[in-house]
């Protein structure tokens, strides 16, 4: 399912050019190569982040699959994307909080003094701090990797979640012009459609339709009754 988190990232990224763009176009440099260089920090640096968050939700979700719980939680989990990809509620929404706000000053505060710092290493912490702004998108990407019930495979969906958005912010950076609003709206109204396939692909994962959709639930069934034999004998 990896390829569901680049195509969200890659989509989601629509809305970063307009959320995150002038952050982006901030972050440059003196010569050539080191200005493409700090553009790549930056955007690996909020991968970074999001993997991090993906390693997280990812041992909380495995953390209840050894509870034995993995397929109703596939199922759940499944039902919420689905609930996220049809609401009306826009990504950028979720800035406006209120339980977040506090969040929100803290990381416009660190964007601002690693901008201001400039450097290599600062314009990677400048994507560390942005990626744990709020944003729908990337809560989103969150449920699909806290379903996956795995802290690699959490932490990797994440990842890839984060280089799906890199193509455009680079493209971006380069042309110092913000995407239309027409086009960014075009690209957006196919974020729904994805978010449903995502909800129905763990939804059948936790129904166990086909070893394509759950190999991993029915490879730790296999594993448990194999423990059981074991101890018997």
């Amino acid at each position: 399912m990896l390829w569901t988190a680049f195509l969200l990232g890659f989509l989601g990224s629509f809305h970063c050019v307009g959320m995150c763009g002038p952050i982006a176009l901030a972050v440059g440099g003196k010569g050539k190569s080191s200005y493409f260089y700090h553009k790549l920090l930056y955007n690996f640096g909020r991968s970074t982040t999001y993997a991090l968050l993906g390693l997280l939700v990812g041992s909380l979700g495995f953390s209840l699959s050894l509870a034995g719980v993995q397929q109703s939680f596939s199922i759940a989990i499944g039902l919420l994307i689905l609930l996220l990809a049809l609401s009306n509620k826009k990504a950028d929404q979720f800035m406006a909080i209120p339980a977040l706000s506090g969040l929100v000053i803290w990381v416009k505060r660190q964007l601002n003094h690693f901008l201001k710092a400039g450097g290599a290493i600062a314009f990677f912490a400048t994507g560390l701090a942005n990626g744990l702004l709020p944003c729908g998108m990337v809560y989103m990407a969150l449920v699909a990797a806290l379903g996956l019930q795995s802290p690699f495979l959490g932490a990797t969906y994440m990842f890839f979640f984060g280089i799906g958005t890199i193509p455009l912010l680079l493209v971006l950076m380069y042309s110092g012009s913000l995407v239309s609003v027409q086009m960014r709206q075009k690209f957006q109204k196919a974020i729904p459609y994805i978010g449903v396939i995502i909800g129905i692909l763990f939804v059948f994962r936790g129904l166990g339709v086909g070893a394509f959709f759950s190999p991993d639930l029915q490879a730790f069934d296999y594993g448990s009754e194999q423990i059981e034999i074991t101890m018997c004998e």
